[in-house]
């Protein structure tokens, strides 16, 4: 590609990026889906990105279904050679197992609520959590998926003692029923930092650092409950990436990806260098998958695609 090229395709991400009006469940987009479709089956015509395997890798859906509809997807993510799509409404359970493909980690549905608001942190709100992570247990269960997202929720007025102590009730209250289920529940680590965008930070989050998301999971006492080490938030927290990753190898649940700054592709304009971190995954024996969640700035399919190869190692 030109550099002529290159500049043509960061102005038009930067331009598709001041339309973003994230919402819980999706990047906003101005293109259709119709044309995302055809560019996506353009770009795939090369065949697989992926060419190792030795990393299993997924597709974030909220990050992309703007782009596709979900038989678009299922498409992309087979001629890609991705073995998930992920965090995946319930309803299109069946496509995907018919496809042959999995949901590496499953969505819990908060109605009208983001999911990541409302959490294990704040008693006042267990009917509500425990009911959709229940639900959430199940509906994976039925059809073979092994994880289901959890969060501590937004502090609000609950100190983080006390939300941690309330996170630790309330998992002893729901995990017994993962275990039964043979499901591992993944509390995911947000960052708190970034307000410029509702998916790309969550100022007020309570469980915003790794030791407090891992001193939780140790204080359940359940393989039933583990981390989603989400790298993009990890770094704007807590840095560290790969001796965090090393210290915490028997916790990992699920793994996330990101550019950052900016939650956008895995490129040359981000400070994160993936080889190695992948690497180190496969040093301490993480044998689940690796989530791509960026927010895509320019054609999704080339940085999925870019991304992909990227962590292929």
């Amino acid at each position: 590609m030109s550099r002529e090229s290159e500049a043509a395709d960061r102005t038009e991400g930067t331009d598709r990026r001041s339309l973003l009006k994230g919402t819980a469940g999706a990047a906003i987009l101005g293109m259709s889906g119709l044309e995302a479709g055809a560019r996506a089956s353009e770009t795939a015509k090369p065949g697989a990105a992926v060419k190792n395997g030795r990393i299993q890798q997924s597709i974030v859906h909220w990050c992309f279904e703007k782009y596709w509809p979900i038989d678009e997807f299922i498409k992309s993510a087979k001629g890609l050679g991705i073995s998930s799509i992920e965090l995946l409404p319930v309803k299109y359970f069946p496509q995907l197992k018919e496809a042959g493909l999995t949901n590496a980690i499953g969505q819990i549905d908060m109605g009208t609520d983001p999911p990541f608001v409302k959490g294990f942190n704040n008693p006042k709100h267990w009917d509500q959590v425990m009911k959709a992570t229940r639900e959430a247990i199940d509906a994976c269960a039925e059809y073979g998926y092994k994880n289901v997202i959890c969060f501590t929720g937004y502090k609000e007025d609950v100190p983080a003692d006390v939300g941690a102590e309330n996170c630790v009730k309330g998992f002893k209250q729901i995990v017994g029923h993962a275990e039964k289920k043979e499901i591992t529940l993944c509390l995911e680590m947000l960052n708190s930092r970034v307000s410029t965008h509702p998916m790309k930070g969550h100022p007020g989050y309570q469980g915003d650092h790794t030791d407090y998301c891992i001193d939780i999971i140790k204080r359940v006492g359940s393989p039933s409950l583990k981390l989603l080490f989400d790298i993009y938030h990890v770094q704007i927290m807590d840095g560290d990436i790969i001796t965090r990753l090393r210290q915490n190898k028997e916790y990992l649940g699920h793994v996330h990806t990101a550019g950052n700054p900016g939650r956008g592709e895995l490129d040359e304009t981000q400070e994160i260098y993936y080889p190695p971190i992948m690497k180190a995954l496969l040093e301490i024996g993480y044998q689940g998958h690796v989530g791509q969640e960026f927010i895509p700035t320019r054609d999704p399919m080339e940085g999925l695609r870019q991304a992909v190869a990227l962590c292929d190692v």
